[in-house]
């Protein structure tokens, strides 16, 4: 919740958001649908988070660096939050306001299944905090591409990544953030959907087009 007297942000339909563990194939298919969106001229912009501002990337070097290995639970959330703040205030909502569609490249759900769920912070702080840090915008719809947190590391490897700081907590850690994916679309039926990224890459774009399809009546 915000603090009193501060204003609670409209929700924008043109505001959507791709969550998922590591290695789910999120930038591959924002790609996809950004690349459709535009032929059927549809003005969009794709930010990602940690990051989208000078500020917020530069909390992003810190929050990935393994050399970070002290950093607290409670340092990370409230970087993430600081990062996100910046990110919605300088940039989201300026462009919503202006009639331009956004696409995420994670958003609040992301610190409330990994710092909530995944390292066991209070959820109800998280989702306090998540709504301070972002003027309580939301996005109009979240779509969550589902791997298990096997297939994701066997990706991983395939493309011969290294781990950075988060991606270092293993498969249990990834095991909890899953559930807690799983718990928000059972809290938000309306707005979280679950597609499955274990198929075929071309499969998916399909499925999330004729949502995207539907939502914004194209």
């Amino acid at each position: 919740m915000c603090h009193p007297g501060e204003s609670m942000v409209q929700p924008f339909r043109h505001f959507i958001s791709f969550e998922g563990i590591d290695y789910c194939g999120k930038t591959t298919q924002i790609q996809r649908l950004v690349e459709r969106l535009k032929e059927h001229g549809v003005e969009v912009e794709v930010v990602r988070e940690p990051g989208g501002t000078i500020i917020s990337e530069k909390i992003r070097e810190i929050l990935l660096d393994r050399s970070h290995e002290e950093m607290h639970d409670r340092t990370e959330i409230l970087l993430y939050a600081a990062a996100r703040s910046q990110l919605v205030h300088q940039k989201i909502l300026p462009l919503l306001q202006k009639g331009v569609s956004v696409i995420a490249d994670r958003y609040y759900d992301s610190t409330t299944a990994y710092q909530g769920y995944g390292r066991g912070l209070n959820i109800d702080f998280v989702k306090q905090l998540n709504q301070f840090a972002t003027s309580g915008l939301s996005p109009f719809k979240t779509i969550f591409l589902d791997i298990s947190p096997e297939e994701a590391e066997r990706r991983r490897l395939r493309k011969g990544q290294t781990q950075d700081r988060l991606e270092s907590g293993g498969v249990a850690f990834y095991r909890r953030i899953r559930e807690g994916f799983f718990q928000i679309a059972r809290e938000e039926p309306e707005r979280f959907v679950i597609v499955p990224a274990e198929q075929d890459i071309d499969a998916i774009a399909d499925q999330i087009w004729d949502l995207v399809r539907q939502w914004w009546q194209l």
